[in-house]
């Protein structure tokens, strides 16, 4: 009996360690693996930085089309040297480049117009604030059915089409939004606009799938202007101003 007992205890030690061996050599093998992934994905990372790296603009997030102004980097009231293109104000070194932009893209669609350009941060406040009252009570651009709504949820809905009184990119007399449509839909016209302003020195701000970035929804109207060279090299690397900036020296 005790000879059968002790060889019942030995078989049950022996299938412990059995169990306790496979989950050390399955952790391992796991380990290993995910060691090996992670390194995969740090030299990919690390050849698309090199990659972007490569043909760098000689720019610095300093120069004056660069100015970031957004939710996370506010800016005051900044007063840019004003010059009118149309029926609206922009900063006066881009005056040139916004008129051959607007030209270039009536070639593709005639009814292609400037709808805003330079806005102040008062002007911004006026027309946050009108949105925001719109919101609550119903008749805004999200709230729409007439019902009431609180101040903290219109602000949400307002911040998916406008911005804060000094975070607006049209305090910096460098933004435009222009569209061939009063109602700023998305077109293949908009597409087309898009792939042609970088010719001018423009890019999209706000693109499909750079909210995470941005922290704006696609706009197929709101083009910033960055220069000709740092908006072919957005373009063609497919990068936002907020991820431009971060590759560049202050």
């Amino acid at each position: 009996m005790k000879k059968r007992i002790l060889l019942s205890l030995s078989l049950l030690v022996l299938l412990i360690a059995a169990v306790i061996a496979a989950i050390l050599f399955s952790s391992s093998s796991s380990t290993k693996k995910e060691t090996a992934q992670s390194a995969h994905e740090r030299t990919a990372q690390t050849n698309k930085n090199a990659a972007l790296l490569k043909d760098l603009p000689d720019a610095k997030r300093s120069d004056w089309e660069l100015v970031l102004v957004s939710r996370d980097s506010p800016q005051p009231e900044m007063n840019p040297d004003l010059a009118t293109v149309g029926n609206i104000q922009v900063d006066q070194r881009i005056v040139q480049s916004t008129e051959q932009f607007l030209a270039a893209a009536q070639k593709i669609s005639p009814a292609e117009h400037l709808i805003s350009g330079y806005r102040s941060v008062a002007y911004q406040n006026t027309l946050y604030e009108g949105y925001i009252k719109d919101e609550m009570e119903g008749h805004g651009t999200v709230n729409t059915d007439g019902s009431t709504i609180s101040r903290e949820q219109a602000i949400k809905n307002v911040q998916t089409y406008s911005q804060p009184p000094e975070s607006s990119e049209h305090n910096t007399g460098l933004a435009i939004d222009m569209s061939d449509i009063d109602s700023l839909n998305e077109s293949t016209v908009a597409q087309q606009v898009a792939e042609l302003a970088p010719d001018y020195g423009f890019v999209l701000r706000f693109p499909k799938d750079k909210k995470s970035t941005t922290g704006v929804d696609y706009e197929d109207w709101h083009f910033r202007y960055v220069g000709v060279e740092n908006a072919k090299y957005m373009t063609t690397h497919h990068l936002t101003l907020e991820e431009y900036r971060s590759l560049l020296p202050d």
